[in-house]
This record gives structure tokens, sequence and C-alpha cells, in this order.
């Protein structure tokens, strides 16, 4: 028998890591045969980017949990403030990530 502690910890296993790294290891043996160059391979990359702006939109335009508490201003002027400076930094992510965060954070704090 299982202690109840480890119950849910089975559970994020087998419902949630394990479905998602299959996909993830598929996703990588079917790609090492395809050439980067390929029409197949642009399909794909197109797909990965219209569903993170898809995520994107949702998060600024209907958001839920504790970013529903950020005020509209400070989503929109996140996502300025990150992608200014992640082109003004050479392209670095990390400068986009902090950016965008200082300006949600402070937003927030400003907002309450």
């Amino acid at each position: 028998m299982i202690p109840d502690a480890f119950e849910p910890w089975l559970l994020l296993l087998f419902a949630g890591i394990l479905p998602t790294l299959i996909w993830r290891m598929g996703g990588v043996v079917l790609g090492r045969s395809i050439a980067e160059s390929s029409p197949v391979f642009d399909w794909v990359r197109f797909v990965a980017a219209t569903l993170l702006a898809g995520v994107v939109a949702k998060l600024l335009f209907d958001p839920s949990g504790a970013l529903a508490t950020v005020p509209a201003y400070g989503r929109f002027g996140g996502i300025a403030a990150a992608l200014a400076a992640f082109f003004l930094s050479g392209r670095r992510a990390i400068a986009g990530i902090v950016a965008g965060q200082a300006v949600l954070l402070a937003s927030y704090f400003i907002g309450r």
C-alpha cells in the first residue's frame, strides 16, 4: 500500500509529467530527422509562435488569478518595457524579463 503522502506526487507524475514527457521525446526523435530548412520545420516554428502569441494575448486581455489584480496599464506597460529592453540590449532575454517584471510589479504596488 502507498502512503497517503505520496499519492499526490504519484498523480502528478503519472497524469502530468509522463504524458508531456512522452510527447516531448517524440518531438525530439522526429525533429532530428527533419532538416532545419524544410517546410515542415517552418510550419512547426510558426505554430509554436502562434501558440505563444495566443497565450500572451490571453494573459493581457483576460487575465486570471493574481495577474487579474494588476491594472491593464501595468500588463501592457510590462510587455512594452520587456520588448524595448530585449531589443535595446542586443536581444538578451534576461534584460526583457527583468524590465517586464519590474514594470509589472511596480504597477501592481502603485495600483493597490
